[in-house]
């Protein structure tokens, strides 16, 4: 199973720490920084730099990392990611803070990247707007949700996406349609070519509030009777493998409840793997090697983890 390497960006290079404090202020440069507190798993090592860039300085960031061949990785609401016990000896940027906003217009939403999915739901609700209510409970922020193209009960991001505002590799904004983020099932250009996503633009229909209100509801109340809500996790562990349900696989492998030090499949649903017990990344990564590793001997199909890996 791949732990992390496809989510490197460069060598770890050099960083100039005080040409850093220049460009985004030093009061937003954290070293040593516990990720633990930065992912939905609370698990996890310490990334050696944490950096809180604004929408005006990102550019110049980007820039001088990618001139000094620093590794980095972009981190919103951190409920996709885990950081390895040994930490992450590069530079995790953090889009939150000054890109939390969503505005309407019309039957639009503009919204920056590290708006929460549930807020931008909300706010479709508030409006009349209907297509965000699959995203109502999904914990992540825009920047990710667009990045791997999330979705859930049916709805996912490509549906609604009308144009996404992202910066290169080289500091240099692009602005994508649809058509061209090329969107699939958890993948986008923005994934292929490392694109940060700076702010999106979805475009809903009119529709009844009461309407709306009950459809959330109702994916409010599965969500909370079929998923392990109570625990820290980074939900669905594994990609769904094709013609198949990861869950279902894992539970018919006899894996339910299967645990390696405080880590567990949980009971309630088995495609996710929960922080049960102040369980360390290591315990996480231990048994989706070994939910992996026992669903292929079963049924010579092999799960490939969701959740990014990071260290």
């Amino acid at each position: 199973m791949p732990k992390g390497s496809a989510f490197k960006r460069y060598n770890y290079g050099m960083i100039d720490i005080e040409k850093i404090k220049q460009i985004i202020g030093m009061e937003n440069v954290l070293e040593n920084e516990d990720m633990s507190r930065h992912t939905t798993f609370k698990a996890g090592g310490s990334a050696k730099y944490f950096l809180i860039p604004d929408a005006d300085n990102i550019g110049k960031l980007i820039k001088y990392l990618k001139e000094n061949s620093v590794s980095y990785y972009i981190v919103g609401n951190g409920s996709n990611l885990l950081v390895k016990d040994t930490g992450y000896n590069g530079a995790v940027i953090y889009i939150g803070g000054e890109f939390d906003k969503c505005e309407v217009s019309g039957n639009t939403i503009k919204a920056l990247a590290g708006t929460k999915l549930s807020k931008i739901a909300s706010l479709a609700y508030k409006e009349g707007l209907t297509g965000l209510e699959f995203a109502s409970g999904i914990p992540g922020s825009l920047g990710g949700a667009v990045t791997m193209n999330a979705g859930a009960y049916g709805g996912e991001m490509s549906q609604i996406l009308e144009s996404v505002k992202v910066l290169d590799e080289n500091g240099n904004i692009l602005n994508l349609n649809n058509s061209e983020l090329k969107l699939g099932y958890r993948h986008s250009i923005v994934m292929e070519k490392h694109y940060i996503v700076l702010e999106s633009v979805m475009r809903l229909e009119h529709g009844k509030k009461e309407e709306i209100k009950a459809a959330m509801d109702d994916f409010a109340r599965k969500r909370k009777e079929k998923q392990p809500l109570e625990y820290p996790s980074a939900g669905s562990t594994f990609k769904r493998p094709e013609g198949y349900f990861a869950g279902k696989l894992i539970m018919d492998a006899g894996l339910r409840g299967k645990m390696i030090g405080g880590a567990q499949v949980s009971e309630k649903h088995c495609g996710f793997i929960i922080n049960k017990e102040n369980a360390t990344a290591s315990d996480i990564l231990e048994l989706m090697d070994y939910v992996s590793d026992k669903v292929f001997e079963k049924y010579n199909v092999r799960l490939e983890p969701e959740v990014k890996i990071l260290g």
